[in-house]
């Protein structure tokens, strides 16, 4: 008998492209104004078993904050190329937590990844896989519904950064 055993499976996957005519240090910097870091002191209040307490300081933050973001434009300097380009990790580890505790394969995808990158007019452009087409995988309508709502939460912020500052 095998030690492992591996599945594989297809699924579909929508991906999301939201163009600006902005330039992408404007864009960045409204979407890092509306999307806060998340405060690493979380993971350690939890570490410590203060569960509570996390909770009580996560429900305070906005919808979504940013846990982590890397420079994948600094990385193509490797290969001659100057980009500007930015990989987000975004999320809500309260609704991470409402999905995975349902289904914990569903963390493989929490947070989101979210790419801003300038194109060659110049402008920013965020792109994203939708958060209903990648955790609808798992068949789980507890989950489908709670990824229904990251999709109009993450659609809706990342939409404010490219719209920052025009008029409605």
């Amino acid at each position: 008998m095998p030690d492992s055993l591996i599945t594989r499976r297809m699924i579909q996957v929508e991906h999301v492209k939201i163009e600006s005519t902005k330039p992408f240090a404007e864009v960045r910097a409204a979407l890092e104004s509306s999307v806060p870091r998340l405060d690493a002191g979380i993971f350690a209040l939890l570490q410590r078993g203060e569960s509570e307490r996390a909770k009580s300081e996560l429900e305070r933050l906005p919808a979504l904050s940013i846990f982590s973001s890397r420079d994948h434009g600094a990385l193509l300097r490797i290969t001659g190329q100057s980009r500007k380009a930015l990989q987000y990790d975004i999320g809500n580890p309260l609704t991470a937590t409402r999905m995975t505790q349902h289904q914990l394969s569903a963390s493989a995808y929490a947070p989101l990844r979210i790419l801003l990158y300038e194109n060659e007019a110049g402008h920013a452009v965020f792109e994203y896989d939708r958060p209903s087409s990648l955790f609808g995988q798992f068949g789980d309508a507890r989950v489908t519904a709670v990824a229904r709502e990251l999709d109009a939460t993450l659609e809706r912020v990342l939409a404010q950064a490219v719209n920052s500052g025009e008029q409605r």
